[in-house]
């Protein structure tokens, strides 16, 4: 990469991709090609290779995606596996026709199978069954990873793909009906919280209601009260967790140090350490200062047991996450009571 490089930022008002402009712009990347959803619409064929033959962009980094926690995957299996697909064909495609000089494929760590040895080595994908929850977002991810595979082998691209594990930080998916693990529950324990301290009128803030009833019905119906904050499954499952302030470092260095192949392309970027989720619940239960009960409810899924990755390949490479989990979520909680 130099400083000269027109690169384009897939998804730049998301979770990854807004932490990918802010750290190219730190590290003296100034020619970012930004477009929002409205203005291209990576599922739309035509649309996406207009925009390369105009733009000719000289890097792509691929952070749009359709993503969601436990129950959107479940729910909403036909979109995400259409989106993304639809997302990383036509951009792969036509980066690779317009001479796109690298890419960069995000995934997920959720490719791998259920069973992965742990800690889950790059050389897992494809070596069993995948966590049923999940698998049509898993699929998509491993079709765009082996499509850069495959355009590396037949045309000599320059494509890798990363695949991170656990995200979260600022500008995070907070909803309460499909955002990942660690947003949900910061937010369902400050809304808590404040149910706790008698403060409805934060909480309608919050939710950006008018009617305390049926604010309090929609905090029910979320498992969210002043006695407790209802979390689902076990909480036996552990999870590694990477800020993606992180990851967006991760991703410069890769662009910068690694070089495609036909196999094996792909690199995890995580911290290499996990927590269950009843110990996250209590850390970020500590941090908001929320005194109420925890309730698991077992009857809910609770996913893939283990999934914590080997970032040995990365590390090899020269880069190491750098953010502690606490540290990481008490300065997300400290940015969304300010947001």
């Amino acid at each position: 990469m130099q400083g000269s490089d027109r690169i384009f930022v897939a998804g730049h008002r998301g979770l990854v991709g807004r932490a990918m402009v802010a750290c190219l712009q730190e590290q003296g990347f100034d020619h970012l090609i930004l477009k929002t959803h409205s203005e291209l619409d990576l599922t739309q064929q035509s649309a996406v290779e207009q925009f390369f033959e105009i733009e000719r962009p000289d890097i792509v980094i691929l952070a749009a995606a359709k993503v969601g926690g436990i129950l959107a995957n479940h729910t909403y299996r036909a979109e995400f596996i259409y989106q993304n697909l639809a997302i990383q064909t036509n951009t792969i495609h036509y980066a690779y026709k317009y001479g796109v000089k690298k890419l960069l494929f995000l995934g997920s760590t959720c490719i791998y199978p259920k069973e992965s040895p742990q800690p889950i080595k790059e050389q897992a994908l494809l070596t069993s069954p995948l966590e049923p929850t999940n698998e049509p977002y898993a699929i998509a991810k491993i079709a765009g990873l082996k499509m850069c595979e495959a355009y590396n082998a037949q045309y000599g691209t320059n494509f890798i793909s990363a695949m991170p594990t656990n995200l979260y930080g600022e500008h995070d998916n907070f909803d309460l009906h499909d955002s990942h693990v660690l947003p949900a529950l910061l937010r369902k324990m400050h809304l808590a919280r404040l149910l706790e301290n008698d403060r409805l009128d934060l909480v309608l803030q919050d939710l950006q209601m008018s009617s305390q009833q049926e604010a309090l019905n929609l905090l029910e119906q979320h498992g969210v009260s002043a006695q407790g904050v209802r979390i689902w499954g076990s909480g036996a499952p552990r999870r590694e967790f990477l800020h993606v302030r992180d990851l967006a470092r991760g991703c410069v260095f890769l662009l910068q140090h690694q070089q495609a192949s036909a196999t094996l392309n792909h690199t995890n970027i995580g911290t290499g350490e996990d927590i269950s989720i009843k110990d996250l619940a209590n850390l970020i239960k500590e941090i908001v200062g929320f005194k109420g009960d925890l309730v698991f409810d077992p009857s809910k899924p609770d996913g893939t047991l283990l999934k914590c990755s080997d970032v040995s390949k990365i590390a090899n490479l020269g880069w190491r996450a750098s953010i502690p989990l606490e540290e990481g979520i008490k300065n997300l909680y400290e940015w969304y009571q300010n947001k």
